[in-house]
């Protein structure tokens, strides 16, 4: 029987138990009782904890689960459709997690519609944990600990030819050139929001996208790998479990095939401010880079590892700009996609990433 559900109110005690049970997180215990609120800031996605209560005791019964949903906003839903953001995630949890070193919640249920894009994910809740936040950014040493972990990502599908089969990527990956096509229409609608308020040096190279994006998707000059893709604060926990693991990464749903340093580049612009990355950069990408090598990678030098993370920043300023027009407007919303774009371009800026791309 299909648990599947886009809407967290449908959920009851007897649903719950049996989703606890399929997944063997439960034995003969019943929920007999639930409470549900919303949790995190998902943009595409709605999130919720729900507070269990059993009928009696068993050890290892959890306390809450975390449910994700298609966003009830229609406009946010529509984007996640239109991008196959809910296959993607849905897909990452089924078949992909345990695959890489990446610390994530573990799924006890991941179901979708096709036809739909209902869908339905039941995840291990991380609590107690330190939420990361896009605006407050982080500490040095919480950098040190991303550049870790998605090593821990990249380093175990590094160069691995059977990422091509699977379906839900191999479909993002040829939607790159609609979403090409469109990308002079989204400037505008863009620049039309906020160019008030950004810079007139990051508005000139956000005029410069459409130019550089035809040989920046073409480009196989990089190993390939699987990549977040939304790899930010936002999208982060610390100090997960009461400090039993550093971190675990959220929100799949951007998940692609590309060259991982991508992550790297994103989460440094968007995560830390543009002083204490021209600080630390280096340092910080030639730790991950050392991860990759301690985890096995060998095709892949310094000098290519740090060149790439010079050139790929403009998926930072890429995400700043599609992120604002996808989802339902709000003040947060703004002043997050602001942050991105201005740390992208600041980033892109010190380190001439347009000219890896001129023709």
């Amino acid at each position: 029987m299909s648990l599947l559900t886009a809407d967290p109110s449908r959920i009851d005690p007897e649903w719950m138990t049996q989703a606890l049970r399929q997944a063997g997180v439960i034995d003969e215990v019943r929920v007999v009782d639930l409470a549900c609120k919303p949790v995190g800031n998902g943009l595409v996605g709605d999130s919720y904890r729900f507070r269990l209560t059993y009928d009696c005791d068993q050890p290892k019964a959890p306390a809450t689960v975390i449910g994700k949903f298609p966003a009830a906003d229609p406009a946010s839903r529509q984007s996640g459709s239109a991008h196959r953001l809910y296959v993607r995630e849905v897909t990452f949890y089924r078949e992909l997690a345990t695959t890489v070193a990446i610390h994530t919640p573990r799924p006890i249920l991941a179901e979708i519609d096709p036809v739909t894009d209902d869908f339905t994910l039941i995840l291990e809740d991380l609590a107690p944990a330190r939420e990361g936040d896009q605006l407050a950014g982080c500490s040095l040493a919480d950098s040190q600990t991303a550049m870790a972990e998605a090593a821990a990502l990249h380093a175990p599908r590094w160069n691995d030819p059977t990422l091509d089969a699977v379906d839900c990527l191999v479909v993002a990956s040829s939607r790159r050139k609609d979403f090409r096509a469109a990308l002079p229409t989204l400037i505008g609608l863009y620049k039309d929001r906020y160019s008030d308020v950004l810079e007139p040096e990051f508005l000139a190279l956000v005029d410069r996208l459409p130019d550089a994006m035809s040989r920046y998707h073409s480009d196989r000059s990089t190993p390939r790998t699987l990549q977040h893709a939304d790899f930010r604060l936002d999208n982060i926990m610390f100090d997960v479990r009461g400090n039993s693991r550093p971190m675990a990464t959220l929100d799949w749903q951007t998940l692609t095939v590309g060259p991982g340093v991508v992550d790297v580049a994103y989460f440094l612009s968007a995560g830390i401010d543009p002083s204490d990355r021209r600080l630390h950069e280096v340092d910080l990408v030639r730790l991950y880079h050392s991860e990759l090598m301690r985890r096995g990678v060998r095709d892949y030098g310094w000098d290519q590892c740090w060149q790439d993370y010079r050139r790929y920043t403009l998926h930072g300023i890429v995400m700043g700009v599609v992120s604002a027009l996808s989802v339902q407007r709000s003040l947060r919303g703004d002043a997050l996609f602001l942050k991105m774009t201005q740390g992208a371009c600041a980033q892109a800026l010190d380190h001439d990433s347009f000219a890896f791309w001129q023709n």
